[in-house]
């Protein structure tokens, strides 16, 4: 396949386009907008070699020389999102500042709901990866904690973004498939786990259910989560 390397390498490292010819028609970023938008409109699933290139309006063949794996084309797509990250000035509460990076991450992951999926570490050497990761290190630049403890935080926040978000899509998406309302089908499940727990062989989970006043509140655990995170790390509390 063209362009495709014998030996492991990064993306970043290579020139914008390899091989020769005339002066290159596209950009690495004309590419990476390409499969955003794909795959906005139609899922990650949707994201192709040939389908970018007819979005493009090139030949399947010659998007190789700028992108030479599927994997790569990933790579330009979660470093064209981070790109929405604002990279504000820390405002020296590094509470603050990384609880505003956190639910921008997740606005970002709302926006493109194909980003959890491609969140392992390997995407995080991009350029906006990076600056996002020098920014986060910047509003952190109050915390009394070593350099590497900081970015475990970080890395542990998104990850609690990530799955929070995750859960969050993937039941969106699922009940656009359902005959019946989420409404509808959460009656019918509560009504079967009541049933269930009034059999008195749940006893814990009985008292844990009586403790609850009403609908639980998603926005609130979520926000909650990030707060404990953030109390782990926090030498004050400690």
């Amino acid at each position: 396949m063209a362009g495709r390397a014998a030996v492991p390498e990064v993306i970043w490292a290579r020139p914008e386009r390899t091989g020769r010819g005339p002066k290159p028609a596209f950009a690495r970023a004309d590419i990476a907008a390409a499969a955003v938008r794909i795959a906005d409109a139609e899922g990650l699933d949707a994201v192709s070699m040939r389908h970018v290139a007819a979005e493009l309006g090139c030949g399947t063949m010659s998007l190789y020389n700028y992108v030479p794996r599927k994997e790569d084309l990933y790579e330009l797509m979660i470093d064209a999102v981070g790109a929405e990250h604002e990279m504000f000035e820390p405002t020296g509460d590094w509470r603050a500042d990384m609880l505003r990076n956190a639910e921008e991450t997740r606005a970002i992951m709302r926006r493109h709901t194909w980003v959890p999926r491609l969140m392992p570490g390997v995407y995080a050497f991009s350029p906006n990866s990076l600056r996002y990761l020098e920014h986060c290190l910047a509003c952190l630049e109050p915390l009394d904690v070593p350099a590497g403890t900081k970015t475990e935080l970080i890395a542990l926040l998104n990850g609690v973004v990530t799955t929070y978000t995750a859960n969050d899509i993937a039941t969106v998406e699922r009940t656009r498939s359902m005959p019946w309302s989420v409404e509808e089908e959460n009656a019918v499940r509560m009504a079967y786990l009541g049933s269930q727990v009034a059999t008195g062989a749940y006893p814990r989970l009985a008292a844990a259910f009586m403790e609850q006043s009403g609908p639980v509140d998603l926005e609130a655990v979520f926000r909650r989560a990030l707060e404990r995170v953030l109390d782990a790390y926090d030498p004050g509390l400690r």
